[in-house]
């Protein structure tokens, strides 16, 4: 498996070429981007501009690991507004354009919500509307995706939907493409679940995985904490990725970063990352 670094978890505003030092002075094989709204990698971004990205962070010695988004939280492929809808849709080839120029071969997809607790005001949706126009939404987006050959990672997150991997799989069946699969959070999953029985239901469905921790006790947001400090069991979760064969990246998202010293987390995370993967070279 390679390692991984999210570049939400670098302090907010620092630029690409910053996060790509410290990654690569950290050991990180590869980098997880963004794509925002507008800014280095925004959705005014070029192909052009894509490119010398990618070179950029190629000749530093890291690899693209995958292409993510947050926009997904202001647009929603399962909202009422077919506006939003769309919009979500917009987003989602765009992320997927930039992938293939970039070299990712998959990106993150939040495919919408019933309801997003931490997020004041957030628009609720009825479950079986939400599950419809998330599926029809998906099942158009997979053609594109197939046709550039990135894969759409569905991510197991906080909204209320898509529950359990049994439910997981079966949406991810019922598009019946090898171009749609799961973005596995297992930092998510612990406060209603167990990421190693998420990783041998998805088996070969599983395209990225994402490594964060949870702490129970604590509940909400604040559960996240740095790696090995929660309740995930990282000792079965790559026990069964190794089972499924899984050998692509896992990649640290780390938020929120700390307050000072921000970079200290890269370097943290690498050293946990490390144990995690049997990557030390220590006897204990």
């Amino acid at each position: 498996m390679k390692k991984g670094i999210n570049i939400w978890s670098f302090r907010e505003g620092t630029p690409i070429k910053d996060c790509v030092r410290l990654a690569k002075a950290a050991g990180f094989d590869g980098i997880e981007l963004s794509l925002n709204e507008s800014g280095e990698m925004g959705l005014q971004t070029t192909e052009k501009e894509a490119r010398a990205l990618r070179e950029s962070i190629n000749e530093a010695g890291l690899e693209i690991a995958g292409l993510a988004t947050g926009l997904y939280w202001s647009y929603a492929m399962t909202s009422e507004s077919e506006a939003n809808r769309t919009k979500a849709m917009d987003v989602c080839k765009k992320q997927l354009e930039l992938a293939a120029v970039l070299g990712a071969d998959t990106i993150l997809v939040i495919p919408g919500a019933v309801g997003v607790d931490f997020i004041p005001g957030s628009e609720v949706v009825d479950y079986d509307k939400a599950y419809d126009r998330a599926l029809e939404a998906i099942g158009k987006l997979a053609p594109e995706a197939e046709q550039l050959g990135v894969a759409i990672g569905i991510e197991n997150v906080w909204n209320k939907f898509l529950l359990s991997p049994l439910e997981m799989r079966g949406f991810i069946d019922a598009i019946g493409s090898r171009f749609v699969g799961s973005y596995l959070d297992v930092g998510n999953i612990v406060h209603s679940g167990y990421p190693e029985q998420w990783v041998r239901i998805l088996g070969d469905r599983i395209k990225k995985v994402h490594f964060k921790d949870y702490r129970r006790e604590a509940g909400g947001l604040h559960g996240f904490v740095d790696l090995l400090a929660g309740d995930v069991d990282y000792p079965a979760v790559v026990s069964a990725l190794r089972e499924i064969g899984y050998d692509g990246y896992v990649t640290g998202e780390m938020i929120p970063a700390y307050k000072h010293y921000t970079e200290q987390i890269i370097f943290n995370t690498s050293a946990s990352m490390d144990a995690i993967l049997g990557r030390t070279d220590y006897k204990v």
